[in-house]
C-alpha cells in the first residue's frame, strides 16, 4: 500500500485494499486499515463537496473514516463480501450504512426501466425468425410460471448473445430479476450484469456426483434466487454435468420453502435457459479419456431429459466470403470437413483435414518469426499501441508452447525486463482447524514432514495449469492475461487481457484492453493461489501476480475472445475435441488467419489434425 500510495489515485487504492483483504490472507486487517486509511480517503472531501454542492464543507477524521468504510463496503458488495467478514475491521455506523447498502434483490431491480425498455425495443425489432421463436418460448415460460428448461444451440455468429440481451432487457424493463451467468469469465462479461456460474451460485470447485451449491436457505442469495424470473447460463457445454446437477438439487431445496412441489420440478420450477455450442471445448478432465470427457458433458446428465432444444442456424455475418468461411469452420466443428486425400492416409492421422493453402505458413525455418510477422507485423513500432494489441494473438494447444511464444516476443521488444519470483509452499489441510488438539498436533508434524519432502526448489520448478510460473518476466507495455476472477462486475475476470503500464516492486499497474471497462487502470498485488488438481497428494500454494504474458495463449483460454488477427501455431497437433474449431472461430474474417503446422511444412501436404468426438452430437436433435 505504501508503494502504491506514492502514485495511485485514492479509488485505485480502495480497490487494491479490497483485493488484499479478499485474496491475500491479511493477518491483521485492522493494522493495515489504521496504517493507510488516510491514503484511501484522500478524495473523500472533494467527492462530498461535489455531491452536496457545498464547496466550503469540512470533514473530521472520523467522518472521513466513515465515508471510506462505506466506499469499501460497496466494493466488497461486488464480491458478495462484507467488512464484517474480516476480524477487527471497523464497520460503518448502521444508520449511515442502511442508506447506501443495497441488498442483492434491490440491486437487481435497480436498473433504469425506461432505458431497458428502449434497449429491448431496438433489439426485439431485429430478431430473426429463429431467434424470435426462442424468445417467445422463454417469455411464455416466465410469464406463465411453467418452469421450463431450454438449451439454445448454435455456432458463433448466429446470435445467441443477442437473444440473451433481448430477454434480459425485457425482464429488467418490467422490474423482474434475471440472473445471467456463464461458464467462463469472458463469456459472462458479454451479458449485462453477467457473472460466472461458480461465483453466482457458489458451486464448489471440487465437484462430485452428490455436490450441492454452497447456498444456505434464508440468506440474501437464496432470497434472490427465489425472486428470480429467469436464469441464463451461457457456454454451458464447457461445464461438468455435476455443476448443473448440483444447481438442480440446490434450487429444489431453496424453492421448497415457497413451493412444496418444487422438489419434483427441474431446477425447482425456475425457467432456465442454457446455451452454447457442443462443437467447442468440452469439460476438461485431467488425465481423462475420450469416454470420460463425453460422460462429463451436459447432455449426458439427467437434467438433459427435461431440456427443450432450440437451434440457431442462420449466420448473421453479411459478407458472402465470411459466410463461406463460417460454413467451412462449422464443418470442421462437426467433423465433416474434407479429409486428407486417400493417397496420404497411410502416413497421416485419419483425423487430418485439408486446409486452404492460402492460410498456411509453409517455411520450416524460424517458425515463430513467421507467425510473429504474420500476426504481429510492425511489432517494433506498434508494441505500445493498445488498439494494435487488442485485436491479435497467437493460439496454441499446450501451455509449454505458450511460454515459448511469450519468451520469444519478450526478447523482441525494447525495454528492461523486471523479474518477479513467487513464494511457494505446501498448503495446510482444509480440515486442520476442525481437528482435536491431539490430532491437530499430529497434523502439524505431518505438515512439517511434507514441507521437508517437497523442497522450495522443487516447488519453484513446478508449472501448473491455471497458475503463473515461479519466475514472471515482464516489461512495460506488454500484454498480459488475468488468471483469476478479481472483480467480475468491473470486468476483471479470468481471461481479461490488459497492458502493463507500471512495474512496481510489490504491485503492478495495468490498463484493461477488452470489455466494458476498456482503458481503466487497475492495481494488481501478489495473491495466494492454490493448485486445483484433486488427484495430487498435496496442494501447493503460490503467492504471485495472477497474470501471464499473452502474445500467445492456449486455445482453451481463448474461448470467448474475438480477434481480428489470429496466428495458430501447431508444433504439436491439437489433442482434444473442439480445439481446432475454437481456434479457427476466434478470428472475425478469413484474411486475419494464419496457421503454422509442423505437418504442413513437410513436402506438399496441406493438412492438419482435427479432433471431434462425434458421439457428443447424438442427442442434440
Amino acid at each position: 500500500m505504501d508503494e502504491s500510495s506514492q502514485w495511485a489515485s485514492a479509488w485505485q487504492l480502495r480497490e487494491l485494499f479490497v483485493v488484499l483483504l479478499i485474496y491475500c490472507e491479511v493477518n491483521d486487517p485492522l493494522k493495515l486499515w489504521m496504517h493507510c486509511w488516510k491514503s484511501l480517503g484522500e478524495d473523500i472531501l472533494h467527492m462530498q463537496r461535489r455531491r452536496l454542492e457545498f464547496e466550503s464543507l469540512n470533514l473530521t477524521d472520523e467522518e472521513v473514516q466513515q465515508y471510506v468504510l462505506l466506499e469499501l463496503q460497496k466494493l466488497l458488495n461486488d464480491h458478495d463480501k462484507s467488512l464484517a467478514d474480516f476480524p477487527d475491521m471497523p464497520l460503518p455506523e448502521k444508520n449511515t450504512l442502511s442508506n447506501v447498502k443495497n441488498s442483492m434483490i434491490q440491486e437487481e431491480k435497480n436498473y433504469n426501466a425506461d432505458e431497458e425498455n428502449k434497449t429491448h425495443s431496438e433489439l426485439f425489432s431485429k430478431l430473426n425468425s429463429e431467434q424470435l421463436s426462442v424468445y417467445e418460448a422463454v417469455m411464455d415460460s416466465v410469464i406463465n410460471c411453467k418452469g421450463k428448461l431450454f438449451f439454445l444451440y448454435g455456432p458463433g455468429g448466429t446470435g445467441k448473445t443477442y437473444v440473451y440481451r433481448t430477454l434480459i432487457s425485457k425482464l429488467r424493463s418490467e422490474k423482474r430479476i434475471v440472473l445471467p451467468v456463464a461458464s467462463s469469465g469472458i463469456a459472462a462479461t458479454l451479458m449485462p450484469g453477467g457473472r460466472t456460474a461458480h461465483s453466482r451460485f457458489k458451486i464448489p470447485i471440487d465437484i462430485h456426483e452428490n455436490s450441492m451449491c454452497e447456498i444456505k436457505v434464508n440468506t440474501n442469495l437464496a432470497e434472490l434466487i427465489q425472486e428470480a424470473s429467469l436464469i441464463i447460463w451461457d457456454e454451458a457445454p464447457m461445464a461438468h454435468r455435476f455443476t448443473f446437477e448440483a444447481l438442480d438439487r440446490t434450487l429444489k431445496d431453496i424453492m421448497s420453502n415457497v413451493d412444496p412441489t418444487a422438489s419434483d420440478k427441474p431446477f425447482g420450477g425456475k425457467t432456465v435457459l442454457l446455451g452454447g455450442d457442443f462443437r467447442q471445448v468440452l469439460p476438461v478432465i485431467p488425465q481423462g479419456s475420450r469416454q470420460d470427457t463425453v460422460l462429463a458433458s451436459l447432455n449426458r446428465s439427467f437434467v438433459w431429459d427435461n431440456c427443450n432444444i432450440a437451434i440457431l442456424s442462420k449466420n448473421m455475418r453479411v459478407n458472402q466470403e465470411e459466410k463461406e468461411f463460417a460454413e467451412w469452420i462449422l464443418k470442421v466443428g462437426n467433423g465433416e470437413a474434407k479429409a486428407a486425400p486417400s493417397s496420404q492416409q497411410e502416413i497421416l492421422d485419419l483425423d487430418n483435414i485439408e486446409i486452404d493453402r492460402s492460410l498456411l505458413l509453409s517455411k520450416r525455418e524460424k517458425p515463430l518469426e513467421q507467425v510473429q510477422q504474420a500476426t504481429f507485423p510492425d511489432l517494433q513500432s506498434s508494441f505500445k499501441d493498445r488498439d494494435y494489441l487488442r485485436v491479435r494473438a497467437i493460439l496454441t494447444p499446450r501451455n509449454e508452447t505458450v511460454d515459448e511464444i511469450n519468451d520469444f516476443f519478450l526478447s523482441k521488444i525494447s525495454g528492461d525486463i523486471k523479474q518477479y519470483l513467487s513464494a511457494d509452499t505446501i498448503a495446510n489441510g482444509e480440515n486442520k482447524k476442525n481437528l482435536s488438539s491431539d490430532t491437530n498436533e499430529k497434523g502439524e508434524k505431518d505438515q512439517v514432514g511434507v514441507n521437508l519432502l517437497y523442497t522450495t526448489e522443487y516447488l519453484n520448478e513446478l508449472k501448473c495449469s491455471g497458475l503463473p510460473n515461479h519466475r514472471l518476466d515482464l516489461k512495460n507495455n506488454v500484454p498480459v492475461i488475468l488468471l483469476r476472477n478479481i472483480n467480475q462486475k468491473q470486468g476483471l475476470c479470468n481471461g481479461t487481457r490488459m497492458m502493463i503500464t507500471r512495474l512496481g516492486e510489490r504491485v503492478l499497474e495495468a490498463e484493461i484492453l477488452i470489455g466494458k471497462n476498456i482503458g481503466k487502470q487497475i492495481l494488481i498485488p501478489r495473491i495466494n493461489m492454490t493448485t486445483s488438481d484433486t488427484n495430487c497428494p498435496y496442494q501447493m500454494r503460490r503467492r504471485q501476480f495472477p497474470v501471464r504474458l499473452c502474445y500467445g495463449m492456449t486455445i482453451n483460454k481463448s474461448q470467448g475472445q474475438s480477434l481480428e488477427n489470429v496466428g495458430i501455431y501447431l508444433p504439436k497437433p491439437v489433442f482434444s475435441h473442439g480445439q481446432l474449431y475454437v481456434a479457427l472461430s476466434r478470428v472475425t474474417s478469413k484474411k486475419g488467419l494464419n496457421i503454422w503446422s509442423e505437418g504442413s511444412t513437410k513436402g506438399t501436404t496441406t493438412t492438419i489434425k482435427n479432433v471431434v468426438y462425434k458421439e457428443i452430437f447424438n442427442n442434440l436433435r
